[in-house]
C-alpha cells in the first residue's frame, strides 16, 4: 500500500504569498527597512523549513524507515546551521536593517508552520 505524500508543499507556498503581501503592505505603508528586514527573516525561516520538508519527504513507506530517520537528523541539522548563517549574513550584510523586523518576519513564518502543519495534520 503506498501512502501519499502529504502536501507540505503547501506550508511553503502559504507562508511565501504571506511573507510577499507583507513585503508589500509595509513598503506601501512607507517604511522601506523594515519591510525589506521582514522580508530577510522570513527567508530565513522559510528556506531552511522547505529544504529540511523536501529532505525528509522524499522517502515513503516503512520500507524507507531508516532513510527517512536518517533524513530527518542530517535535515534538521542542516535546517539548524542554514537558519543561523541566514541570520549571521542578514546582520553582516543588510544595512540598513532593523533588528526587531527581522526577528518578527522569523516569528510570523514559524507561526504559519506551526499552524500550517496542525492544519494538514487535522
Amino acid at each position: 500500500m503506498n501512502l501519499p505524500r502529504p502536501p507540505v508543499y503547501r506550508i511553503t507556498v502559504g507562508q511565501c504569498l504571506l511573507l510577499a503581501l507583507s513585503w508589500w503592505f509595509v513598503r506601501l505603508a512607507g517604511y522601506p527597512v523594515v519591510a525589506d528586514s521582514v522580508f530577510y527573516g522570513g527567508l530565513i525561516a522559510v528556506l531552511p523549513q522547505a529544504w529540511f520538508a523536501w529532505r525528509v519527504f522524499q522517502y515513503r513507506g516503512a520500507r524507507s524507515a531508516t532513510h527517512i530517520a536518517r533524513a530527518s537528523y542530517s535535515g534538521e541539522v542542516a535546517k539548524f546551521v542554514l537558519t543561523v548563517s541566514g541570520f549571521a549574513a542578514v546582520f553582516a550584510l543588510v544595512r540598513p536593517i532593523s533588528g526587531g523586523a527581522v526577528f518578527a518576519g522569523y516569528g510570523e513564518m514559524l507561526v504559519i508552520q506551526i499552524v500550517g502543519s496542525w492544519w494538514l495534520l487535522k
